[in-house]
């Protein structure tokens, strides 16, 4: 059993005090470093374990949905950046999640820092109030998102997530915690 060795994560704090930008990225980047911090120590058959039948959800499946969650949002539809799908999700809609049984764990990790770098540098220059064309979940026609609510949706997003992963991270080895 190889560990996954985790680069230096010092999980940011958010500000107690800042501008509503700042706050949100300082946010966000709590909520990143926090996944990456659950995922610190474990072997790739432990990022792969399943949480509790019959969820088929895994630390690493989190991980990969994490790093195209941040890719779809932030690149493709708020910067909109044409880029290819990191999955195959004709074959398998949750493929992200799923499809794990060969996946590398180094490589996925290294793929949501790359993804979480990407995605700062993408919206960096673009106001709160940037907005782009977003097909309604009824599908019926349009509604314009703005990057705030991008910002707000990623945490609430990484919250949810971090708590699985948490849970995830309990049946494992017992970890608890931040």
């Amino acid at each position: 059993m190889t560990t996954w060795t985790a680069p230096e994560i010092n999980r940011r704090h958010e500000p107690f005090v800042a501008d509503e930008r700042a706050m949100l990225q300082g946010w966000l980047d709590n909520h990143r470093d926090t996944l990456r911090l659950k995922c610190a120590g474990l072997t790739a058959e432990q990022l792969r374990a399943r949480s509790v039948e019959p969820s088929g959800l895994t630390l690493l499946g989190l991980v990969r949905h994490m790093a195209d969650v941040e890719r779809w949002w932030f690149r493709v539809r708020a910067a909109g950046m044409e880029l290819p799908d990191m999955y195959d999700y004709d074959k398998d809609p949750d493929a992200d999640l799923n499809d794990i049984a060969d996946a590398d764990p180094a490589e996925a990790l290294a793929t949501l820092a790359a993804e979480i770098e990407a995605a700062d540098r993408a919206v960096a220059d673009l106001p709160l109030e940037h907005t782009f064309p977003h097909r309604r979940r009824d599908g019926d026609g349009f509604h314009e998102i703005s990057l705030r609510w991008v910002y707000v949706h990623m945490i609430e997003e990484y919250a949810r997530h971090n708590g699985h992963a948490d849970l995830i991270r309990e049946r494992i080895d017992g970890v608890t915690g931040s």
